[in-house]
């Protein structure tokens, strides 16, 4: 009896050690597909400023999340490619594994962290007020934009709209389907407010002398940005965690913030 249970045991053992064999081969084929693809397939969103923008003129993404991309293609010796997504469908698409990764000023969330997996940080960032240069000392707290006479203008499907719903219950939101629309729709009186991070309406305000970023020192929340990526690139996940610290102790994420953040757009 006690020879039949070993037997048994050596053949439990033998199969688990062969399932971890093949779930460690298949893992680690993720970052072999990339190399021998010869592309690194990045979904982005196009819309969000000064981190992932589709240029209408070049039909070209810049942005810090794209020189960010290109190094990270560039460390795997591949090409990249830009995979379109948006806010609503960006979870979907994940999942789905349209891309190998999604990067365009994704916040880190639990919710996020749920249905798939996100890197360590590589950007603080936390929601604020963007708003016309006349009204910078009135629109400087929650209280005051929670108001039936406001207008909160947002694009459909991420944490802006979910912030304003929760946060803004009384003030008159407007979803707007195109995101780097609403800047100017603020400036030009068709909105009073675009709740939004403060990376963004660093960009914005600094872009049009008619907008102002009363509150980015002070924002109503913070939070850290990560790079997405479907449940089971565990590999790719370690891999891209590796890339994001050397990138960091290197000194290019500071050098791609004074160049997208603080600068003038251009990685020269």
């Amino acid at each position: 009896m006690i020879n039949k249970y070993k037997k048994i045991l050596i053949c439990l053992f033998i199969l688990v050690s062969f399932l971890f064999f093949i779930f460690n081969k298949i893992q680690n084929n993720q970052i072999e597909d990339i190399k021998k693809r010869g592309e690194l397939l990045v979904g982005t969103t196009g819309d969000y400023q000064p981190m992932s923008y589709l240029d209408p003129e070049t039909n070209k993404y810049v942005g810090f999340d794209i020189a960010l991309s290109k190094d990270l293609a560039q460390s795997l010796g591949v090409n990249v490619k830009y995979i379109p997504t948006s806010w609503p469908t960006l979870m979907e698409d994940v999942t789905a594994k349209k891309f190998d990764l999604a990067i365009c000023g994704i916040t880190i969330t639990d919710e996020r962290k749920k249905q798939a997996l996100m890197s360590e940080s590589y950007m603080k960032n936390g929601k604020t007020v963007l708003c016309r240069k006349e009204d910078e000392k009135k629109y400087i707290n929650l209280e005051a934009i929670n108001n039936p006479n406001v207008r909160v203008m947002e694009n459909p499907g991420g944490l802006n709209e979910k912030f304003a719903k929760e946060m803004l219950p009384k003030a008159d939101l407007i979803i707007h389907d195109i995101n780097q629309e609403i800047p100017n729709l603020v400036a030009n009186k068709k909105a009073d407010v675009m709740i939004t991070e403060f990376v963004e309406a660093k960009f914005y305000s600094k872009k049009d002398k008619r907008l102002a970023a009363p509150i980015t020192d002070s924002p109503f929340t913070e939070c850290q940005m990560g790079i997405l990526m479907p449940k089971d690139n565990k590999i790719l996940l370690k891999y891209v965690n590796k890339f994001l610290k050397q990138e960091r102790n290197n000194g290019r994420l500071n050098e791609l913030e004074n160049i997208y953040i603080y600068g003038n757009g251009k990685n020269n």
